[in-house]
């Protein structure tokens, strides 16, 4: 029996082992390779050409440069709350100390014969017992000439108009020129369209007592968020930049300073000699200089406190009206005032935002070239998964926006629907590619000395779409002190006025 055995494994030939040198020469469903390998077993790969090389590059770079942008804008819009002290300290005093300033308002509009006169009756129901307007209007424009006219024959102890005859005309300019009438320690700015809190001034007043301030910023929010697509990402844009941003910028001692609601000590509008008559962003370019002289600015944001507008009425105004302050950060930023900071850490965040602008505008260059190599450009693993890095924030940004759409709705008493939702989700990257679209367009203009001001029309959206502003949630319903005191007894305080009801402007 063992000798039958023995020969049938002799018979079988050699059983194989592991590691003992044989093996078959082909193993069958197991398929072959004609690939040569190196000594490292892996298949050797061709140079990349220099088309590829600039290409990977370039999205590799507009992969990093998206990430950061997406990063620092989530995080500036979140600045105010980070905690729940802090976002109460962002907000107006609810107790607010007496009147202890006089307030010069400023009101420039040209061609604003539809909204003007309706602001100017606005801000006449100030409580605060000690201001005066002035509103200026163009010789050329006897539209709005007659508007402000009639407001100023309302309210002849309050108002008065200046004329401004410069050519060629902007807002800086007129702001300038009505200055030298100003008889007030403070100087406030509102645009002609604007819907005015009316006790805003005795809020502001107090916040100048508090802090020992040189400017204060109020809040201003665009509300016609139903208006357009645009309109609606247009309306998150205020909210989250007055909301927080601007916090955030004063508590770095650099500030861009808003185009209205911005108030300024008399002192401090004679240091600058006022409004940069040449810039196309002269609230940014005065935020930039006072800065660096180590002026102190302070931002305040009550809901029920801001100044209601409305968003640009048509796309295209939207366009000239974003080209413009790009341009306006472009001058600022050749200008070099930003240089006179006194840190690096200033100047570092100041060239950022000023270049902001380059940035973008590069970006939306780079956009089509992404676009194309995505679709028609075998793009290596690696640098695939770099060029989808820029989605995690930019989500998140999202997530963001859209609970900040909900509270927008709850504070404004604002019923914000599903398809407005939709609208803000659809709308993220045709928006940023209108972004990319305005900066290139800046920069085009200012290459080519193109500085004309591009107004922004009017048409009074916001005060359809807009709820009284006393019904609004989040903010003291009364207030005490000299703010207590009504419109009526403002009109009859004791605080001597001597107010012209027209003014000529000539010679500065």
């Amino acid at each position: 029996m063992t000798r039958t055995i023995a020969s049938l494994v002799t018979a079988a030939g050699p059983l194989l082992q592991p590691n003992d040198g044989t093996a078959p020469s082909s193993v069958p469903n197991r398929g072959t390779t004609d690939v040569p390998t190196g000594g490292s077993g892996q298949v050797s790969q061709a140079a990349w050409s220099l088309g590829e090389w600039i290409g990977y590059s370039a999205l590799i770079a507009i992969s990093v440069l998206l990430t950061i942008i997406a990063l620092t804008t989530l995080w500036w819009m979140l600045h105010a709350w980070r905690s729940r002290d802090a976002l109460k300290s962002t907000s107006f005093s609810q107790t607010p100390r007496p009147a202890a300033h006089r307030f010069t308002l400023l009101v420039p509009g040209r061609h604003e014969q539809d909204v003007m006169g309706e602001t100017l009756d606005m801000l006449a129901q100030q409580d605060h017992p000690d201001f005066e307007i002035i509103a200026i209007v163009g010789e050329d424009d006897p539209e709005t000439d007659a508007v402000v006219r009639a407001a100023a024959a309302r309210h002849p102890d309050l108002i008065k108009v200046v004329v401004d005859d410069t050519a060629p005309k902007n807002k800086p300019k007129a702001m300038n020129l009505a200055l030298q009438y100003a008889t007030g320690d403070i100087v406030g700015v509102f645009d002609a369209e604007d819907e005015v809190y009316p006790k805003l001034l005795s809020l502001v007043d107090s916040r100048f007592q508090e802090t020992d301030a040189d400017v204060v910023q109020g809040g201003v929010q665009l509300m016609n968020f139903k208006s357009s697509w645009w309109s609606l990402r247009n309306v998150l844009e205020y909210y989250f930049w007055f909301r927080s941003r601007l916090h955030f910028h004063a508590g770095s001692k650099f500030i861009p300073l808003g185009g209205n609601t911005v108030f300024v000590t008399r002192s401090r509008l004679e240091w600058s000699n006022g409004w940069d008559a040449h810039c196309l962003a002269e609230d940014c370019e005065l935020g930039v200089r006072l800065s660096a002289d180590g002026a102190k600015v302070v931002v305040a944001y009550s809901p029920e406190a801001v100044t209601r507008e409305e968003t640009p009425p048509t796309f295209a105004s939207l366009l000239k009206q974003r080209t413009r302050w790009n341009q306006g950060f472009l001058q600022v930023l050749g200008k070099g005032e930003w240089k006179k900071l006194p840190s690096f850490r200033q100047r570092f965040f100041a060239r950022y935002m000023l270049t902001m602008p380059f940035i973008q505008a590069a970006t939306g260059l780079l956009i089509p070239l992404s676009v194309v190599m995505i679709l028609f450009v075998k793009v290596p693993t690696a640098i695939a998964l770099v060029s989808f890095v820029p989605l995690a924030p930019t989500l998140m940004l999202l997530a963001v926006e859209v609970v900040g759409l909900n509270e927008f709705g709850r504070l404004y008493k604002e019923k914000v629907r599903i398809r407005d939702y939709v609208k803000l989700v659809l709308g993220l990257v045709p928006y940023q590619v209108f972004l990319a679209a305005a900066a290139v367009r800046a920069v085009v203009r200012h290459a080519k000395g193109q500085n004309g001001w591009e107004k922004t029309e009017h048409t009074g959206q916001h005060r359809t779409a807009a709820q009284p502003a006393g019904e609004v949630v989040g903010f003291a319903t009364s207030l005490t002190g000299a703010a207590s005191a009504p419109a009526s007894a403002s009109a009859s305080a004791s605080v001597p006025r001597e107010l012209a009801d027209s003014t000529t402007g000539g010679t500065r």
